[in-house]
């Protein structure tokens, strides 16, 4: 028995393949696509990420290569200073045993010094930006959403805040706060000094924020999502949560990458103004005020927390435009 041939089309045409399925893109998948074809952005993150692994890390590299921020190395070692404290070694007595050098006068290592000022700068930074984003934040979403006096009351703190020249205001107050907390013939706690340069840098440095946060608010609280929220009989605290808040992480998370590297400046220009951390905490500021001091017989040991400190604020601050870019596309450097 013979199985009869199927019958052939009448267009003599092949069945055509299936079409692709189209799929859509999140936002967070297009602003990662627009950020990968930044390669200033890439560049940057890879020298932040750098930055960040070495902070982490600075125990671990310190004991790899053998020595610490602390000891005073060209004291304990004859021939490593000369007379008038200066390395005997030409720039900044930089060697096989001491990479960066050492410290003129106390003769510490400079290459431990920078590793673990990384680590101090960026804790107290980091933490100041949390802080600082938090009630900015805060300040910000109550004032533009209940609007009538919190507006104003708030609105007016924050042009109180602007107003101060916080730097001066800071060199005033660390002082202040310490003289009611240190008795006169007793040191400095680390420890409170730490907690005052952040409390400080929080008190001034979360206005910006909140302004910027309370004029995104009152555009969006007239929008219709959030008048649909209200007559479904929506609280205000789900309002804010799942209507606004969502809507603000786009101008929180640039803001907060931009506030970093400003906050590691602060703290940097405060300890070379001799406020900041105190001795023996490594921190770039104030090995760049010692540089200062010492540049007309050895100018390396400035050019190393310059170049670092340098380095890692463009770094940040480019990285941070290329974020703000990735977001909102239609914003043109």
């Amino acid at each position: 028995m013979t199985i009869p041939a199927p019958a052939a089309t009448t267009t003599g045409e092949t069945p055509s393949p299936k079409a692709p399925v189209t799929v859509g893109r999140s936002p967070s998948q297009l602003m990662w696509l627009r950020f990968r074809r930044d390669r200033t952005g890439l560049v940057s993150a890879g020298v932040v990420i750098f930055f960040l692994l070495v902070a982490i890390l600075a125990p671990v590299i310190s004991m790899l290569y053998g020595k610490d921020p602390y000891t005073l190395y060209g004291q304990e070692n004859p021939g490593l200073l000369n007379d008038y404290g200066y390395p005997v070694l030409p720039n900044g007595g930089i060697s096989s045993e001491f990479w960066f050098g050492i410290e003129p006068g106390l003769g510490r290592d400079v290459f431990t010094q920078l590793v673990y000022g990384i680590r101090t700068s960026l804790a107290i930074a980091m933490t100041a930006t949390v802080l600082i984003s938090i009630i900015g934040i805060v300040m910000g979403i109550v004032a533009g959403y209940a609007g009538g006096r919190t507006d104003y009351f708030i609105g007016r703190l924050i042009d109180i805040v602007l107003s101060f020249p916080s730097t001066l205001f800071i060199i005033a107050f660390i002082p202040v706060v310490e003289n009611l907390f240190v008795k006169p013939d007793e040191n400095t706690p680390i420890w409170l000094r730490v907690v005052t340069l952040i409390g400080l840098l929080t008190a001034f440095g979360w206005a910006g924020i909140a302004r910027l946060l309370r004029g995104q608010v009152l555009s969006m609280r007239e929008r219709e999502f959030v008048e649909a929220a209200k007559v479904t009989g929506a609280s205000p605290s789900r309002i804010i949560f799942k209507e606004l808040l969502p809507n603000l992480w786009t101008p929180i998370l640039i803001q907060s990458t931009l506030l970093l590297p400003a906050m590691v400046t602060a703290e940097a220009a405060l300890s070379f103004l001799g406020v900041g951390m105190i001795e023996p905490i490594p921190d770039w500021g104030r090995m760049f005020r010692r540089g200062t001091e010492i540049y007309m017989n050895d100018i390396t040991y400035l050019i190393f927390p310059g170049v670092a400190l340098l380095v890692f604020v463009v770094a940040f601050n480019l990285l941070g435009d290329s974020i703000r870019d990735a977001f909102d596309p239609k914003l043109k450097r």
